[in-house]
């Protein structure tokens, strides 16, 4: 029987580590031998991208989260050529989606807990977007412009939504796949405000006349 201190001084043990600087941290390695040069610096070029919206605390900070996420497009890469081969071999090809999304599940979820060692909650939304092309606030904008009457409960809505695309369109193996994702749940988000009463054509139109009074580009 493990005695309460005991379990005590584990929880104290275990909460301290949240305090490591992430110099101490095991750091993550890039992972791009024997993939082509060109490759790895059209990577990490897109990596600075996606991350250059975070607030690092230090460089060693930095270059495990370049690090993480460069790895994450490596490892897509090879989940997807995986399924590919599999689905040439006849014997394979059944079973091809299967494999490739029990793979997805797992890098998925092993991003966030990566991430999470040297990233707050917020900070990690700043990646998931900038790794998704912004389209969750630029999508969110724009509908809450284009109808000003939105309620509450409908933002709110919206928002879970455009979120939950957010996190299919990390696993997908292009852009064009993920805005293809995000293309369904505004199709869903569409669906909803009809539903909801809302004209979107009428919506549309006086949105655009709006912007051109106050000479923005619709």
């Amino acid at each position: 029987m493990v005695s309460s201190k005991t379990k005590l001084a584990v929880l104290v043990a275990l909460s301290l580590l949240w305090l490591v600087p992430s110099t101490l941290l095991a750091q993550e390695e890039l992972k791009s031998d024997g993939r082509d040069t060109a490759y790895v610096a059209k990577i990490l070029g897109r990596v600075a991208k996606n991350i250059s919206a975070v607030e690092f605390k230090d460089s060693a900070s930095y270059l495990a989260v370049r690090n993480i996420v460069a790895n994450r497009y490596f490892e897509l890469n090879d989940i997807y050529e995986e399924r590919d081969s599999l689905k040439k071999n006849p014997e394979t090809k059944p079973t091809a989606n299967a494999v490739c999304d029990s793979k997805l599940y797992r890098s998925h979820f092993a991003l966030a807990a990566k991430l999470s060692l040297y990233l707050t909650d917020s900070q990690i939304e700043q990646v998931k977007d900038g790794i998704t092309m912004g389209v969750v606030k630029v999508t969110y904008d724009a509908t809450l412009d284009m109808i000003p009457t939105l309620k509450e409960d409908e933002k709110v809505q919206i928002l879970a939504w455009l979120k939950e695309a957010r996190e299919l369109a990390l696993d997908a193996e292009s852009s064009k796949k993920k805005h293809e994702v995000f293309g369904k749940y505004k199709g869903r988000i569409n669906n909803y405000l009809v539903k909801r009463g809302y004209d979107l054509k009428k919506e549309r139109e006086e949105w655009y006349k709006r912007m051109e009074a106050e000479g923005r580009k619709p």
